[in-house]
């Protein structure tokens, strides 16, 4: 137990350099919890990516049933997240962290002890759902709740990173047992319950006297250039996430489409540390152009529709999204005079409408062009959104603060 309360910062620290941080910066805590949102993504997204098969199977519904299932777990997932960060700012973020495990856990035995069952599947779904909208602004919140500014690029691009790289193995850890969903959701169980464990012995966070709002205030006090720029940035990026899969299919193989995904995932890991000090240095109009501009060109790649096409695409896009995801998040804690548990609540919900907006408007842009056999087209059309778009929201921001 002494090993484990040192992994998650509650032991003695290490005896070289300072006593309170190492690792160029970064407490004993917050390595501990960056392994463990690495974790914890590994488990969500060995189960993400395949759950339209599942809920087809275990429901026994056609695909529009599913996409309506899916569509509103989701919503509620981004649309809670305003309100589970006010909750975890009034509980504290190790309780919130350590609650969000344990229905992390509810959710996968509901999933294994459900296989015949569609109703225990779908509250399962929503379960995992929940877990998530209460674990991610206190994930973020608890990286930087003691950081000055100019450590907060560096711990937000590692918890990104963290994030995305458990996102990249997650995949292919649920395709081990893609056919075997019982022993996939043991799995996932059993990685759960470590967590939850690990996650008693994390350090409660040190807490400032404050006073807090109330949950019908939830929104007041937010950046709204940050949550504007995330919007769109997530309305763009879902577009690439949803519909490059069927754009390639037929095109290019499928595995190899996978290990290029996983490629995409593995190098915002890599490139988001490595932009992170000079990302929080450079103006939010530079970095605009950086990331909107990278994730033009990755768009305008994909319309070969080869290999090295959407190689050079996913590179495009990793840089750019790397960029802006790190940028939005920085001038949203600078914009915002709500905590940061609170703050990163907010930016989840501009996520949440971005990737609304992609699914509707993305989706009828997307069938317009299948349908006039101009496929390509649609990605020079999200290119030309990706150049367009951006200047369109800071005119209006500027103009909105001049009437103020």
């Amino acid at each position: 137990m002494h090993g484990l309360g040192r992994l998650m910062g509650t032991g003695t620290p290490p005896r070289t350099g300072t006593r309170k941080r190492y690792l160029s910066g970064v407490t004993g805590a917050q390595v501990a919890l960056l392994v463990g949102g690495c974790l914890v993504n590994v488990g969500t997204f060995a189960v993400y990516p395949y759950l339209a098969v599942l809920l087809r199977d275990r429901l026994g519904v056609g695909m529009a049933q599913v996409g309506v299932v899916l569509g509103a777990a989701t919503l509620v997932q981004f649309a809670s997240a305003p309100f589970t960060a006010a909750f975890a700012e009034r509980i504290g973020l190790k309780r919130c962290l350590l609650l969000a495990t344990v229905v992390y856990v509810l959710g996968a035995v509901t999933y294994l002890v459900g296989a015949d069952d569609p109703a225990l599947t779908v509250l399962a779904l929503f379960l995992s759902c929940g877990a998530g909208a209460l674990y991610s602004p206190a994930y973020r919140g608890y990286l930087v709740h003691s950081a000055t500014v100019e450590q907060r690029p560096r711990l937000l691009s590692s918890g990104n990173a963290a994030g995305t790289l458990g996102i990249a193995l997650g995949p292919v850890v649920g395709a081990l047992y893609l056919h075997q969903p019982g022993r996939l959701f043991t799995m996932t169980t059993v990685l759960y319950a470590v967590l939850v464990v690990a996650h008693v012995f994390l350090r409660p966070e040190r807490t400032a006297a404050s006073e807090v709002e109330p949950f019908r205030r939830v929104l007041r006090g937010l950046a709204g250039l940050p949550f504007a720029v995330t919007v769109l940035t997530h309305y763009l990026y879902m577009q690439f996430y949803h519909y490059l899969s069927t754009f390639v299919e037929g095109r290019v193989p499928t595995a190899v489409y996978g290990v290029v995904m996983m490629g995409y995932s593995l190098s915002v890991v890599a490139v988001q540390p490595l932009v992170a000090r000079r990302v929080g240095q450079v103006g939010y109009p530079v970095a605009m152009a950086v990331g909107f501009c990278g994730m033009a060109l990755g768009m305008v790649a994909f319309t070969s529709g080869r290999v090295i096409g959407l190689a050079a695409g996913v590179a495009a896009m990793a840089v750019g999204t790397a960029v802006l995801f790190l940028k939005n998040d920085l001038e949203a804690l600078a914009g915002s005079t709500r905590s940061a548990t609170v703050t990163f609540g907010q930016q989840r919900l501009a996520v949440g409408v971005g990737s609304l907006l992609s699914g509707v408007v993305g989706g009828a842009v997307y069938g317009r062009f299948e349908d006039a056999g101009l496929l390509p087209g649609f990605w020079l059309a999200v290119a030309a959104q990706c150049l367009l778009l951006p200047p369109l929201v800071l005119v209006v921001a500027r103009r909105r603060a001049r009437k103020r």
